[in-house]
């Protein structure tokens, strides 16, 4: 075999710029406000119960066994825990991490597939880090970022390197199987076409198919074993109801419509070309850039085996998903890298073959910096623009103390972009990075307090240390848990209106002590007046109710008075205020 045509050096630069940038900034995004309701604080309040319950093998969430995911992130936080305490600290630095490692193995898996253009191994992973829509949902301590690392390192498996062109099986099946135990069965979906149609891109799958397909069956039956070796012990230890669930019930009622009859699956039902209408949001910088939709239009046979590839694995598997009635903005996560990889190798054949055409100014960055300056010239009017009431709501309002500090760094972004010469694609990626963080940055200043859920976390926990039982109106989502450091379930009251009232009136009779949480569209004067505290929660408003108080007032009754006026968070929220 030949020796690769990266040498050390080469291979050091390919790593060095874009890592530490991208690390320094993904820190301060992650850390500019706490976890996110109710992605982060829903993964935070599994792996809180089986850390404070001992539940080792089986997930749980309010006290209820928890099927809609495998334990791996959960067990890996914990991990962190063990060693450093519990906090949110540690989750927040797992998702970094793991975020840097897909820029890795993406930039690790150019190589492999484009071993003669060094320049795809630099190109790549700045594409990748580019992606607004990827970045913020690794913001997330959630489980896509983690599948999208199992599923690239599966990949370079599968790739050829200089020193032996036979895929290493054995690393293939066990990133199959931690893939498995992220996210259950849908990994497969990731990985299963690159290697059905291996042969249309991998020579040696071409030569040996018998080989190929054998042991890569093995892999899959390697990984499918590690799932079941979690999976079967946790069926049976979480009872009837959860084993049917985690092996039937959320696999196949994500793919048939008939199945999605859950809370969370029927609301993830969407039509065939949802993700269509999402791509160019999922692209975005590099959607608005024309040289980028020209090179991958100008492609033409015959294909190099790196293209040939992600072909492989973007067009079936785009397809496949959009069949699939179960949908999320975030499920083709781990497809972007393959999407860099396209758009990268796109540009390096363009540049080869139509060097006039991929020189042509028309073809710049120039859409990206006018939208960038246009946008830059809005937030630097709209303090203007609020105040002569030419535009009104709570998000302009709250924006408007800080637009024009973020109007400079939109009006800079956009003369970057704006600038000819090389490193076109860097300059880009670099805008877009230093984008999506400024953005980040202000709905941290702006709105971030209609997401903060401490003030009431810590209530319920003050409320559960001091012995309350506490009850829920409606769909509790561990939205509470692991802030406020609960240990025990809280009851959730459903049904229609006289249900809801019959619910709390035997609540507030078993448990006069106890507390009841509801979510209201806006909170009235009896909120302002009886409740324990209030505070904004998206569109809507969460209230903190005495049970009895809530009780007395649900029956037509008045409630005695509060020893203690209403609590509202934001304290400097002028809108509304507690009453005497």
């Amino acid at each position: 075999m030949s020796l690769s045509p990266y040498s050390r050096s080469e291979q050091l630069r390919a790593v060095w710029p874009w890592l530490p940038l991208w690390t320094a900034v993904a820190l301060a995004a992650i850390f500019s406000h706490g976890p996110m309701p109710l992605y982060s604080t829903r993964t935070l309040a599994v792996a809180w119960e089986m850390w404070n319950q001992g539940h080792w093998l089986v997930p749980h969430i309010n006290g209820q066994p928890y099927s809609e995911k495998a334990p791996l992130l959960f067990w890996l936080i914990q991990g962190g825990w063990f060693v450093f305490g519990v906090s949110d600290v540690w989750p927040r630095i797992l998702e970094v991490l793991v975020g840097g490692a897909q820029l890795v193995l993406v930039s690790l898996l150019a190589r492999r597939l484009f071993p003669h253009r060094p320049w795809m191994a630099r190109a790549t992973p700045w594409m990748l880090l580019a992606f607004g829509y990827a970045f913020l949902f690794g913001l997330q301590i959630m489980y896509d970022v983690l599948l999208a690392t199992w599923t690239l390192a599966a990949l370079l498996c599968l790739t050829p390197k200089s020193q032996r062109a036979e895929p290493r099986w054995l690393l293939f099946g066990l990133c199959l199987g931690f893939g498995l135990l992220t996210k259950g069965p849908v990994m497969l979906l990731h990985v299963v076409f690159p290697w059905l149609l291996g042969p249309l891109w991998n020579d040696w799958a071409s030569e040996h198919r018998a080989r190929w397909y054998g042991r890569g069956l093995l892999s899959f039956l390697l990984g499918g074993t590690m799932l079941l070796a979690w999976a079967l012990p946790a069926g049976f230890s979480g009872g009837e109801a959860y084993r049917q669930r985690l092996f039937f019930t959320q696999t196949a009622g994500r793919v048939v419509d008939k199945l999605a009859q859950g809370k969370d699956l029927q609301n993830h039902a969407e039509p065939f070309w949802f993700y269509l209408l999402w791509l160019p949001v999922m692209l975005f910088p590099f959607s608005g850039w024309p040289r980028m939709w020209v090179a991958v239009a100008s492609l033409r046979r015959p294909l190099e085996s790196g293209l040939r590839f992600a072909l492989c694995w973007l067009v079936p598997s785009f397809v496949v998903f959009s069949l699939i009635s179960g949908k999320q903005v975030y499920y083709p996560l781990p497809e972007l890298g393959g999407m860099a990889l396209l758009m990268a190798g796109a540009i390096a054949v363009l540049r080869e073959r139509r060097p006039i055409l991929a020189a042509s100014g028309w073809l710049g960055t120039w859409p990206l910096a006018l939208g960038s300056i246009v946008f830059a010239l809005l937030l630097f009017a709209l303090p203007l623009l609020v105040a002569g009431n030419h535009l009104r709501g709570e998000w302009l309002d709250a924006a408007a103390p800080y637009s024009r500090y973020f109007s400079v760094v939109f009006l800079l972004l956009g003369a970057l972009v704006l600038l000819r010469g090389r490193g076109e694609l860097r300059r880009l990626a670099v805008a877009g990075l230093i984008g999506v963080l400024a953005l980040n940055t202000l709905f941290t200043l702006t709105l971030w307090n209609r997401f903060d859920l401490r003030p009431i976390s810590q209530m319920l926990g003050a409320a559960e240390q001091a012995g309350r039982p506490i009850a829920f109106l409606g769909n509790y989502e561990g939205q509470f848990h692991f802030e406020g450091r609960l240990t025990r379930p809280i009851r959730e009251l459903f049904g229609n209106q006289a249900v809801q009232d019959q619910a709390i009136q035997d609540f507030s009779r078993a448990h006069p002590d106890g507390v009841v949480v509801r979510r209201v569209d806006q909170p009235d004067a009896t909120a302002l007046r009886y409740a324990l505290l209030v505070q904004p929660f998206r569109s809507s408003w969460l209230e903190v109710w005495p049970a009895v108080a809530l009780a007395d007032l649900r029956a037509g009754q008045t409630p005695p008075e509060p020893a203690q006026p209403t609590r509202v968070y934001p304290s400097d929220d002028r809108r509304y205020s507690p009453r005497p």
